[in-house]
């Protein structure tokens, strides 16, 4: 959904080959309740930043998901070296992950198939984000990836009870973060931010 307000997606199972829920830009006061995402890309914020004049994403709440086999769990991405944007006001909370890649996810240098440089960072502000109570398995070492961009660093990032538990060879398991300014309470497991 894109340019739209007051949308609340309720107690439904979602299964594509692309995004489960993606929210583009001009979007607020969105609510994510009671989802079961998969197969599918995951919930997305995004992608941002690549055409003019894009509106600002606000208000997104995602609570009592789970995410089963998808290629990305909860993720905000924007393109880098391209147009400017915002999000701000966005909420993961309660979410459940089963053998999920990239379960926690900002990425600021989100450039599929080669289509952009990664020459120039991001000129997407994104702000008062929270990833909270979210627990499961992953697939991948890279449990959390919080990759912000370095002209506009994330604000008001908080990772509060994050258990992922890597389930394949190439461990240990990692969180990463750059550019952001976080606030971390309770659980962060993996270690690294």
């Amino acid at each position: 959904m894109g340019r739209s307000k007051d949308i609340k997606i309720i107690d439904s199972k979602i299964g594509t080959g692309d995004d489960c829920i993606s929210i583009g830009d001009g979007t607020e006061q969105v609510t994510v309740t009671g989802v079961t995402c998969g197969p599918g890309h995951g919930i997305s914020i995004g992608s941002l930043g690549r055409y003019d004049n894009e509106q600002p994403v606000r208000g997104v709440l995602v609570k009592n998901c789970i995410l089963k086999n998808t290629d990305n769990g909860v993720r905000i991405k924007s393109w880098p070296a391209m147009k400017g944007g915002e999000a701000s006001d966005i909420h993961f909370e309660d979410i459940t992950m089963e053998n999920v890649t990239n379960p926690v996810i900002i990425d600021q240098e989100y450039c599929p198939w080669n289509q952009c440089t990664k020459d120039a960072p991001s000129k997407v502000k994104i702000s008062n984000v929270s990833f909270k109570n979210i627990k499961g398995t992953t697939n991948t070492p890279e449990a959390v990836k919080i990759i912000c961009s370095s002209a506009l660093p994330c604000e008001q990032v908080e990772l509060n009870g994050i258990d992922l538990k890597y389930t394949g060879t190439q461990g240990p398991a990692k969180s990463e973060c750059k550019n952001a300014k976080l606030t971390i309470t309770g659980t962060l497991n993996p270690p690294g931010c």
